[in-house]
């Protein structure tokens, strides 16, 4: 019965093909031409325009592109300037708000709800639902398997086709051998396995009184804490313990180390003969945020949270100035992003989002986050798109750079990211990417296609701001709750049976993206 069911399932796909590819004016205008890739918008003419323009770049620097992640940790969409926050709320960002305005601005990029499914999506090119990684592995949890046994990183892909990888700063998914940075393909770390809260928490007496001052708790959970210290690791599995978290002095202090050490590498990496990845994780905005002592009250509100929006900032300008005085920003690709939205929870200990919901949900104030694409020369500057895009895909744009081909992917794993090169790098790029879905662990939530957003599940907060601590989760009842995100931006008021023909449309494509689970069954690691 089952083998029945997958050829009938399989059957259908494919003849839809053909069809798609003649009606190029459907609504939904993907195409699936691999049985194991999320479907594509087919962009023909738009796909060889950047593919000569990448192989002239290659032709005048005579190798690859480098490529640079500066990654967020819990920044909300209304944070930087460019997005209507800055020195608007105490926090200015002439930085992100220069490479925006000399780049290409994202309003409609997507993150997955938490940080531990973000950072593995982007880094396989799959939903959290398909690794089981699907949120942060914490103190007292234990893995039936290693996630990584059946997938393969960007990192290695990039480290096998000549780059040099390497991750800077937080990591999450994972600090048990096999699951570290450099045991999955990255050629150097220099991090923290955790969160900052997560290492910050056994030295801060203020916020956790019941835990530091309890001599027999402190005792109890050197047992099961993550690991609290500056790791520096190398492919193959060396690793050293560089230095150990002992005051929230030297957790304010994290990211200048990080970012004073990711500077030194470009400087070394920029007089070498290989193209380089560089994943820079920096550890702030994500609570507990600590001043860095060096730099005290560095925003106009003074406030932790606004203190490290500006330190951010600060770092993101210094490491772009240095790929600049090193001669390799014209052939350096750079995308600066958060990994979700604000942790409400925190508050105020937290950024700020115009959106509904937040960090841990799936609302727009969850998943919707800053998206800033900067490469001089290549991407045409004062671009600003409000056309989709999943933060998987830099997975593609990836293998894009590096001349990696998707036939390197086994066959056995269903991949959700796609290529959007021709979307970032031509001045008309339109986006390749019909759909973003969004899942809150094993439960499929929404889908976004063009400007509508349709809910099957939500996430209900039972009080202010707590949307993790003290929140359900629910059916929406009679119909899927489907807004018009150019009317309602804030998720208020469903208009499918009202102001939308597209209700059942975006129900079907739901459908159709829960039936790829079927094929490809999604792995459970006991998280």
């Amino acid at each position: 019965m089952k083998k029945t069911i997958f050829i009938c399932a399989f059957c259908v796909t494919f003849l839809f093909i053909p069809n798609q590819t003649l009606q190029a004016q459907t609504f939904d205008r993907s195409v699936r031409t691999s049985e194991n890739f999320e479907p594509t918008i087919p962009h023909p003419e738009q796909d060889k325009s950047v593919a000569k323009k990448l192989a002239d770049l290659e032709k005048k620097t005579g190798r690859k592109p480098n490529i640079v992640w500066l990654i967020v940790d819990d920044m909300g969409y209304g944070d930087p300037g460019c997005y209507g926050g800055g020195a608007a709320i105490g926090a200015a960002t002439p930085n992100m708000d220069k490479f925006a305005a000399e780049g290409l601005k994202l309003t409609s990029a997507y993150s997955q709800q938490t940080c531990t499914s973000t950072r593995s999506a982007i880094r396989t090119g799959r939903l959290p639902f398909r690794t089981g990684l699907i949120r942060p592995i914490l103190a007292g949890d234990v893995l039936t398997q290693n996630p990584w046994d059946t997938e393969v990183s960007i990192a290695t892909l990039l480290s096998n086709a000549g780059y040099y990888t390497m991750l800077t700063g937080k990591w999450h998914i994972g600090e048990a051998i096999g699951m570290r940075p450099h045991d999955v393909g990255y050629d150097e770390f220099m991090g923290y396995y955790p969160a900052q809260k997560e290492i910050s928490q056994g030295t801060d007496p203020r916020r956790y009184p019941a835990l530091v001052l309890n001599p027999e708790r402190m005792a109890d959970f050197e047992g099961i804490k993550p690991d609290d210290h500056l790791q520096h690791g190398f492919r193959g599995g060396k690793t050293i313990k560089v230095s150990q978290v002992k005051s929230i002095e030297d957790m304010g202090r994290a990211d200048q180390v990080l970012t004073d050490f990711t500077i030194s590498k470009i400087k070394e990496l920029a007089k070498g003969d290989k193209p380089f990845f560089i994943d820079h994780n920096f550890m702030k905005v994500h609570a507990d945020n600590h001043d860095n002592p060096d730099y005290p009250g560095l925003s106009a509100a003074k406030y932790a949270y606004k203190n490290a929006v500006v330190e951010v900032d600060m770092h993101i300008g210094n490491i772009v100035k240095a790929l600049e005085e090193e001669g390799v920003l014209e052939n350096t690709f750079i995308f600066i992003t958060s990994d979700n939205g604000p942790q409400m929870d925190g508050w105020p200990d937290s950024g700020y989002t115009p959106f509904r919901g937040a960090k841990g949900s799936t609302w727009e104030g969850g998943v919707r986050i800053p998206g800033i694409a900067y490469w001089p020369g290549m991407i045409q500057p004062g671009r600003e798109s409000d056309q989709i895009f999943d933060l998987m895909d830099l997975f593609g744009i990836n293998l894009r750079l590096a001349g990696i081909s998707t036939d390197v992917l086994p066959n056995n794993n269903y991949y959700d990211f796609m290529d959007q090169s021709s979307f970032l790098f031509l001045e008309d790029g339109l986006t390749n990417r019909e759909a973003v879905y969004f899942w809150f662990g094993k439960e499929l939530m929404a889908i976004r296609m063009k400007e509508y957003k349709q809910h099957i599940k939500v996430i209900i907060p039972k009080s202010t701001h707590m949307w993790i601590d003290y929140s359900t989760i629910q059916d929406v009842g009679l119909a899927p709750w489907m807004f018009n995100l150019y009317i309602d931006p804030k998720e208020e008021m469903p208009v499918g049976h009202r102001r939308s023909a597209w209700l059942a449309t975006l129900g079907a494509k739901l459908k159709q993206h829960g039936a790829t689970f079927k094929k490809y069954p999604p792995k459970n690691i006991g998280l």
